[in-house]
């Protein structure tokens, strides 16, 4: 069954600030919270939904991904444990402090779970290649501004030679919990800030952070056969983790370059060729070039027409981590002949007095379809 729309979800237009997102997802949590709604099970359902729907609408990069690709922005990893959505695994006490976060004075949510190392951040990079590297792949090299474990103190944020203590505020859980009417409210400890300890005498090289901001260099393998929007996870290598915690993921999203000659529609290539109007009457051989990089030969038929195509098997695409390739099929464009000398206008004058437009198979049919059309007209 297809997932319904975050948007829809949360009654709110695609186009919703910040401010309006945030209250219109309050309203919707207070009105499906399941203290309010008590053994429904498809008040629990919704009240799940609406949240994984504002985990993802609230950050501006998961937003645009799902605004681009939709559902299928966070399939096959990106929505994995700790990278802010996960479908059927919300959790409740994210709510809380969403709903409650302002009004109890919390920070926001800065990690969820208790206290120790949080896991980073994963990261997107948009890549362009040319559409003979989706044919062939290619490795290459990119450059990525993130955030790096600090070496000196191995992102712990303490200088090196001491270790954080234990948050006495919550004793090292990261939260804490407080009675709010019916509720039993947990929020971000306001003292360690979620972390489950404190630094007393932080890193001289990351101020406490653990993390400092690095530019990357990485090598890229695109595999053959990429299509446009095609997805390359690279685990590990987004943002360091805070604390020592692992790192997010990479996930790099590929667009294609518009080519000159070639178009593409999945595996198959497509090419228009003009042809002289002599080559198309009398016939003969053409070359055209192929995505490889090499040539294939076509035998023109004698009286060859603008329109007709020829397919080319095994020239098209490669299928992606697969050995099956496509055809391309090449299109004839007949060129009409533009300035013409004294010669060859007198030989082209000749050939039409010999009824040379009578020999045209289109235009000799269509004329005749509305010659009744034409006697049926009155002036």
């Amino acid at each position: 069954m297809s997932k319904a729309d975050y948007y829809e979800l949360l009654g709110v237009s695609k186009d919703v600030d910040e401010k309006a997102l945030k209250s219109a997802f309050r309203k919707a949590a207070m009105q499906y919270h399941p203290d309010r709604n008590p053994g429904d099970a498809e008040a629990e359902k919704k009240f799940k939904e609406i949240g994984e729907a504002y985990e993802v609408l609230k950050d501006p990069e998961k937003r645009a991904a799902y605004d681009r690709y939709g559902h299928a922005a966070f399939e096959g990893g990106m929505g994995g444990p700790g990278g802010g959505h996960h479908a059927g695994g919300f959790d409740f006490s994210d709510v809380f402090e969403e709903f409650f976060g302002d009004f109890m004075g919390g920070q926001g949510r800065r990690r969820r779970g208790g206290g120790g190392p949080g896991r980073g951040s994963d990261l997107r990079f948009n890549m362009e290649i040319s559409l003979e590297d989706a044919f062939r792949g290619k490795e290459d090299k990119i450059r990525v501004p993130t955030s790096v474990a600090c070496e000196p103190c191995s992102g712990s944020g303490a200088e090196p030679g001491s270790k954080p203590e234990v948050c006495d505020t919550c004793g090292g859980a990261g939260k804490v919990r407080a009675s709010q009417g019916f509720f039993m409210v947990e929020r971000t400890c306001p003292r360690c800030q979620g972390n489950g300890s404190i630094i007393t005498n932080p890193c001289k090289s990351c101020s406490g952070a653990g993390r400092v901001r690095k530019e990357k260099t990485l090598q890229v393998k695109i595999p053959k056969g990429v299509e446009e929007g095609t997805r390359i996870r690279l685990a590990g290598e987004g943002e360091a983790g805070s604390r020592g915690g692992p790192a997010g993921d990479l996930y790099i999203f590929l667009t294609i370059k518009p080519h000159a000659l070639f178009k593409r529609d999945g595996d198959m290539l497509y090419c228009q060729v003009p042809i002289p109007m002599t080559k198309a009457t009398l016939g003969g051989d053409i070359e055209v070039p192929t995505i490889e990089g090499k040539r294939a030969r076509i035998k023109i038929p004698e009286g060859t027409q603008s329109g007709r195509q020829f397919r080319l098997k095994g020239k098209g695409m490669p299928e992606l981590n697969g050995g099956f390739v496509g055809d391309m099929i090449v299109e004839m464009n007949v060129e009409t002949p533009t300035n013409l000398n004294k010669k060859q206008r007198e030989l082209l004058e000749e050939f039409a007095k010999e009824g040379g437009d009578k020999i045209s198979p289109r235009s000799e049919g269509f004329f005749s379809k509305v010659k009744d059309l034409w006697d049926d007209l009155t002036e």
